[in-house]
């Protein structure tokens, strides 16, 4: 049986492109250099042959409503180990819908169905110059449905698409709910490094040319100026994110929000609302909040956002900008919170910012979204969060290229939402192509583009660390960016 540090681990991989990225490491490359087109990103996100390794597949929304018609499109490509897209490749890929929708041709053509040895059905693509484009189809009842993309062994690529009731409710905000941001927020160059105790506990230490050092300040040291925590209601629990041990739970908030002080560095700290993991696939409340009333929900949101922050408070160590749940595009708090209840989603994140402001009303808050490349989804989101009434200061944007789509949508994405609402941004997670997301953030119009969050570098596979430990060179970015756009403030 698997030890819990063993089983967090692994599911922490398979969430967010470690493990893929481990087996990337595994495989090697064998590429030529890199391929030159109109894309300003093209030198260093696509190649012109190569060694594949992974299917990426991106839907432009994944947030659809159930009314037969409602339609994305979705992106197929394969990359090499430096997640580069491959534009000679020309991959035949089966692609797999579990749930009530289908795919068809962009010109709105049926694909052939056909079924595999193990009787699952799929329809079939060829990439053309390193890609293929097709569109997802909603179905007529509400659904969870995974859309898989495969091809022989290469790593597969996926997303999970939920629809909405056909009679959901589209609300625009008005003039009045979109006026200009006034609340000062930082540039930052952040980390979360929320597994550093568990890691550390495991005999885990940081050098830098042979010297052990303390893993924040080496941080510090190099350019970051944020520290990313997450917090979860009881990870303790048998069912939560660290069985008996409650890493990640308020005690252990504490004790790192003092180092993070103590190495002079800023917090963002990241609720999380549920005892386990909270992403687009999953929004579970915590145990001690199952089976109340909405209400009463409401009000653990409130009372509970509180109470963390007092504690952090008096201890000297109030966070620099909080979040209000972490890649809520689909909602927080299943099924009370999920994007198909806006107006229950809408009540639940006013009583998390109420819980905020209750202890500092000048404390940024930033409403986190999965959406990097997926422009439509976003604004569906922003749009219908605004309009009911959920007021914040920043918009947070993860971005992994393996389900966000390419540099060139985060742009796009980034450009519009921050003339659109008025708000700065901020690329609260990423990993991928360093360099290139922090000149987008930061070259963004009215100096909106307030920094990003690196997710998790101490850990190998980030590319800033060897395992025994060492930081290696490619740390030195973040001194550029640090000169580029911290110092000439």
């Amino acid at each position: 049986m698997l030890s819990y540090i063993h089983r967090f681990f692994i599911f922490d991989i398979m969430k967010h492109w470690i493990f893929f990225s481990f087996i990337l490491s595994l495989l090697g490359t064998n590429c030529s250099g890199p391929v030159t087109n109109e894309s300003g990103f093209a030198s260093v996100s696509r190649v012109d042959s190569g060694r594949s390794v992974a299917v990426m597949l991106t839907a432009y929304s994944t947030t659809l409503l159930a009314d037969g018609q409602d339609r994305t499109r979705l992106r197929i490509a394969v990359v090499d180990s430096l997640s580069r897209e491959i534009i000679s490749a020309d991959d035949t890929i089966h692609v797999y819908v579990n749930g009530d929708g289908k795919v068809i041709m962009p010109d709105s053509s049926d694909l052939m169905l056909k079924v595999d040895t193990a009787g699952e059905e799929y329809t079939m693509c060829r990439l053309q110059k390193g890609v293929c484009s097709l569109v997802f189809v909603a179905g007529t009842k509400p659904d969870k449905i995974k859309v898989e993309a495969r091809s022989g062994k290469l790593w597969p690529g996926s997303h999970e698409i939920h629809t909405l009731p056909a009679d959901f409710v589209k609300l625009t905000p008005t003039p009045e709910q979109l006026q200009p941001a006034r609340k000062p927020v930082d540039r930052m160059i952040g980390a979360d490094i929320s597994f550093l105790p568990q890691i550390e506990a495991q005999g885990k230490k940081f050098y830098e040319n042979g010297q052990e050092k303390d893993a924040i300040q080496l941080l510090g040291d190099h350019g970051f100026n944020y520290i990313r925590l997450r917090i979860f209601v009881n990870p303790e629990n048998e069912k939560g994110y660290s069985p008996g041990e409650g890493y990640c739970g308020l005690d252990h908030t504490l004790k790192m929000a003092r180092r993070v002080r103590d190495a002079g560095m800023k917090i963002l700290l990241d609720f999380h609302y549920s005892d386990y993991w909270a992403d687009p696939q999953q929004q579970n409340k915590p145990l001690a909040w199952s089976g109340v009333d909405f209400e009463t929900l409401k009000d653990s949101v409130r009372s509970y956002t509180t109470r963390v922050l007092l504690a952090l408070k008096e201890q000297g160590t109030l966070p620099a900008m909080a979040q209000v749940g972490n890649e809520i595009n689909h909602g927080i708090l299943w099924p009370d919170g999920h994007i198909a209840n806006p107006d229950n989603l809408a009540g639940l994140l006013m009583a998390g910012v109420e819980g905020i402001r209750a202890v500092d009303p000048e404390l940024p808050v930033m409403m986190h979204i999965a959406l990097g490349g997926q422009h439509d989804e976003a604004v569906f989101w922003l749009d219908n969060m605004i309009a009911r009434g959920v007021t914040f200061d920043i918009i947070g944007i993860s971005y992994y290229p393996r389900w966000h789509g390419t540099l060139d949508d985060l742009k796009k994405n980034l450009v519009d939402l921050v003339e659109r609402y008025h708000k700065p941004v901020n690329v609260v997670e990423y990993s991928n192509f360093k360099k290139e997301v922090h000149e987008i953030v930061f070259n963004l119009p009215g100096d909106k583009g307030k920094g990003t969050c690196i997710w998790e570098p101490l850990n190998w596979w980030s590319g800033l660390f060897t395992r025994e430990g060492e930081v290696k060179g490619e740390i030195l970015v973040y001194d550029t960016i640090k000169k580029r756009y911290l110092e000439e403030e």
